[in-house]
């Protein structure tokens, strides 16, 4: 069900993770294509079968710094007895008139440059003198200071085969091929090839726009004087980032205060600019949750309690004319963080269209016991993961309120709702946070 108004006869009930996410999931479809330049297409889904315009390479060209001659001139080469061939002149990069090397003759060619007519090999110039009439050459001399070595003669020591260090048209793709399929992420590589295909822009699906506030009239801005009863808003700078981590575009809004007024006309200010919206705090039973008595009121967010630990307390809804996604988490800095990997993270992967929404878990020995979950609830615990060893370490207490062992962790341990302890060497699942750049894994 959709509507928070739906939802209602079920707020009394515990929800469990799974279902508070597929609820949310079945609100989401993924933002409209879009045509961006390359750069800025980076990590998004392409939204467009990419298909070979021009062969790549284009024409053939010498991978190699040498000389490019025909095969039989230098079939019977030797350091011993060395061909002589007479040099027409240079190929660089780039070039294009092309001299016609014929038979007894070369071109000194540099890599990448195109093949002369006529040439069927490249010899490398370690294999000649390069021009110099002495031994082998361990590189070309500079055209600035040895303009001679574009003519004259080249002493071969060494034979090449037809084709040898010649990379041949269309060698990489042919014209008419699939270049990348429609979903595929757009990671360096692929960034690469587009440039190299002639694509300037490319139509993906795009970042979504995330917008971040926290609530609390307790919360200064970092960077500015405590007052008694006050703290730093640290929530809003740890979910605007881990926002960004995730391929979203994030903003930042400063904190805003326990007034339903307040906080109603800074949501109203936002939805211009907003493809998902993520509060924290202001979610529990207490007198002054402001975006509970707020947006329950109104019927527009449904906030329920789910079994788990931390994250107890959790609010879904679409709200605006526009339905932009709703998610209001806890204030706890832990709480907060832990609700936005599990519910905010998939929601941004899958309006970028991107596959594999969930973060994959993998099974992990405890280097340490867990020595209480409580009974009913999934817990998740932060951890110290050693991929390598395939072990996990717990990382400070269970306490929703302990941000400095959520800055060591690297990973999340995942403790069933029906598991009360785990003994050093135990399994758990466990959920890496790490992001491979340009690519974001599920």
């Amino acid at each position: 069900m959709n509507d928070a108004t739906g939802r209602a006869g079920h707020q009394d009930r515990v929800w469990s993770v799974a279902e508070h996410l597929d609820d949310i999931l079945s609100s989401i479809a993924p933002l409209e294509p879009i045509e961006l330049p390359l750069l800025d297409a980076q990590g998004c889904a392409l939204a467009e079968e990419i298909t070979v315009t021009v062969a790549l390479p284009p024409f053939d060209n010498s991978s190699m710094d040498g000389y490019a001659v025909r095969a039989a001139d230098v079939a019977a080469a030797t350091e011993a007895a060395p061909v002589t061939l007479t040099v027409l002149g240079d190929v660089a990069a780039g070039s294009g008139e092309l001299p016609e090397v014929g038979p007894g003759q070369a071109a000194r060619i540099m890599t990448g440059a195109p093949v002369p007519p006529g040439a069927e090999a490249v010899v490398p110039v370690e294999w000649t003198d390069g021009g110099t009439g002495r031994g082998p050459a361990a590189a070309m001399r500079a055209h600035s200071a040895a303009p001679q070595d574009a003519g004259g003669q080249v002493r071969v020591h060494r034979p090449a085969a037809a084709g040898a260090h010649i990379r041949t048209r269309g060698s990489d793709v042919h014209e008419g091929e699939r270049a990348l399929t429609a979903g595929t992420v757009l990671g360096p590589s692929q960034i690469g090839l587009l440039a190299a295909l002639g694509r300037g822009a490319v139509r993906v699906r795009p970042r979504p726009r995330v917008v971040v506030m926290s609530t609390g009239s307790e919360l200064v801005q970092p960077g500015e004087a405590l007052g008694p009863g006050q703290i730093h808003d640290s929530n809003s700078f740890q979910l605007t980032a881990a926002a960004r981590a995730a391929g979203a575009i994030a903003y930042r809004v400063g904190a805003v205060a326990d007034d339903a007024e307040t906080l109603r006309a800074a949501l109203e200010d936002q939805l211009g600019r907003a493809d998902v919206l993520v509060t924290s705090g202001g979610v529990s039973v207490g007198a002054y949750d402001v975006v509970k008595e707020t947006l329950a009121a109104e019927g527009r967010v449904a906030f329920r309690a789910l079994a788990m630990q931390p994250g107890k307390p959790q609010g879904f809804g679409l709200i605006g004319p526009d339905r932009i996604p709703l998610l209001a988490l806890p204030g706890n800095p832990v709480s907060s963080y832990v609700s936005f990997e599990l519910f905010v993270r998939p929601v941004i992967r899958a309006l970028m269209g991107l596959p594999g929404v969930h973060r994959p878990t993998v099974p992990a020995r405890l280097t340490a016991a867990i020595a209480s979950s409580p009974q009913g609830k999934r817990q998740f615990l932060r951890g110290a993961y050693d991929p390598a060893a395939g072990t996990v370490a717990p990382v400070g207490g269970a306490g929703s309120h302990l941000i400095t062992a959520m800055a060591h962790a690297d990973a999340l341990i995942v403790v069933p709702e029906d598991t009360t302890d785990v003994p050093a060497g135990g399994t758990v699942d466990v959920l890496p946070l790490g992001e491979t750049p340009g690519v974001p894994p599920g």
